[in-house]
């Protein structure tokens, strides 16, 4: 079902899915990987931007596919437009060392962890109203044992704070920055 290229990880994008919510972003993105279909969590281009600042990047040839799946879930989608130039999700992490503890920031999210034992010692950032229901999930459980931001939340704020979930954790294993 999926076009490989030369493209990383052979995803070849060019197609964008518009959606009016964050949140219907992040249910169109887990539905379809239910599905087997490779996709991504992008900015759209400001030209193109219709509902919400984020949208599904999708294999442009997967177009009819994704749509009859998204609508078989009855997930809302605006439209799916092929897309032009790079309007991947702002990938920026930033890693700060506190000595015993690693502070990584991914948008205005910031996750403080022990270096050694991998607890979660703070969750800052934000303004969104799940944060402070993800806050109380995740402090003092280990990275490995914490549930993961963008299961339990619906917001831009909760994407970020995955993102600095996920980095967290593979510094952790890995036992570096």
């Amino acid at each position: 079902m999926f076009f490989k290229s030369g493209k990383k990880n052979g995803f070849e994008g060019g197609g964008l899915v518009l959606f009016d919510s964050v949140e219907e972003a992040m249910s169109g993105e887990r539905a379809l990987k239910a599905d087997g279909v490779e996709n991504r969590l992008v900015a759209p281009p400001p030209a193109l931007r219709r509902g919400c600042d984020l949208a599904l990047e999708i294999n442009l040839v997967e177009k009819p596919a994704v749509e009859r799946m998204l609508l078989s879930r009855q997930v809302p989608f605006l439209d799916i437009l092929p897309m032009k130039g790079d309007a991947e999700l702002l990938q920026v992490v930033q890693v700060t060392d506190f000595g015993e503890a690693l502070m990584v920031k991914a948008g205005n999210m910031k996750l403080t962890f022990d270096k050694v034992s991998g607890v979660v010692l703070n969750i800052s950032g934000g303004g969104c109203p799940d944060i402070p229901y993800l806050h109380a999930q995740m402090l003092d459980k280990p990275l490995d044992r914490a549930p993961r931001p963008k299961e339990m939340g619906h917001t831009l704020c909760s994407l970020m704070l995955d993102r600095a979930y996920t980095q967290s954790l593979e510094i952790w294993k890995n036992g570096s920055k």
